[in-house]
C-alpha cells in the first residue's frame, strides 16, 4: 500500500454509516484476492466523491469494463482491460481495478479516453478522504471584504492535497486533465460544498 489507511481512521472522521464498501462476492476470481479488492471490502471509501458501484442485483457481481463502455473505442489499453471490474464512478468516468497491477483506471466513454488514475486503491481512498474532509471542514470568513483571501486559502488547501499526494503517487494529479484535477479545480472555485457544510453556511451571499 502506498498510503497507510485503516477502517478506524475513516470511521473516526466520517462515522460508520457514511463509509461504502463492496462485498467479497462482487469481485471476479481474478481480482477477489488482490490488495485493492481487500481494501474496498474492509476499509471502504467515504460516500460522496467518488461513488462505489452497486453490484448487479441478479448476479451480485460488479460490471466489467466491457459492460459499460465499448473497449474498442479506447487506444492503448491492456488486452484484458475488458474484464476488469468497475468499482466506482467519478465525474463522467468509470473507475476500473486492474487486478494484475492494482492500478485504478478511469474510462471516459464520451471522450473515449482512459487514464491511469491511481497506482493502487489506497491512493484512491486517500485522495477521497482528503477532499471529503476539506469539503466538510473548510469555513469562509463570512465577510465580503475577505472573500478573495478566503478563496486563496481554499486554493492553498487544494494545492496542498495535490502536492502531498503527488509526492507519493503522481497519477491522480499528473496533469490538469485528470478527473481528480478537475474535482480539485471545482472545489477551489467554491463548488461541491453541500448546503449543510460549514463552508456553504459561512460563504457570503
Amino acid at each position: 500500500m502506498l498510503f497507510d489507511i485503516t477502517r478506524s481512521q475513516l470511521v473516526e472522521s466520517f462515522g460508520e454509516g457514511r463509509i461504502a464498501t463492496l462485498p467479497v462476492t462482487a469481485f471476479p476470481t481474478s481480482a477477489v484476492n488482490t490488495e485493492g479488492a481487500r481494501l474496498l471490502q474492509t476499509v471502504g471509501v467515504p460516500a460522496g466523491t467518488p461513488w462505489l458501484r452497486e453490484p448487479d442485483g441478479d448476479s451480485g457481481r460488479l460490471p466489467r469494463v466491457q459492460d459499460v463502455v465499448d473497449i474498442e473505442d479506447f487506444a492503448d489499453v491492456s488486452e484484458d482491460a475488458d474484464q476488469w471490474p468497475v468499482v466506482g464512478w467519478l465525474l463522467n468516468s468509470h473507475l476500473a481495478l486492474a487486478p494484475g497491477s492494482g492500478k485504478i483506471h478511469a474510462f471516459d466513454a464520451d471522450a473515449e479516453i482512459v487514464q491511469e488514475l491511481h497506482s493502487d486503491v489506497s491512493s484512491l481512498i486517500q485522495v477521497t478522504v482528503r477532499f471529503q474532509r476539506l469539503l466538510e471542514t473548510f469555513t469562509f470568513s463570512g465577510d465580503d471584504r475577505d472573500e478573495q483571501a478566503d478563496f486563496e486559502r481554499l486554493d492553498g488547501e487544494v494545492e496542498r492535497i495535490r502536492e502531498e499526494t503527488s509526492s507519493i503517487d503522481p497519477l491522480p494529479f499528473q496533469d490538469g486533465e485528470t478527473v481528480w484535477s478537475v474535482v480539485g479545480d471545482e472545489i477551489a472555485m467554491g463548488q461541491r460544498f453541500t448546503g449543510n457544510s460549514p463552508a456553504a453556511r459561512s460563504r457570503p451571499r
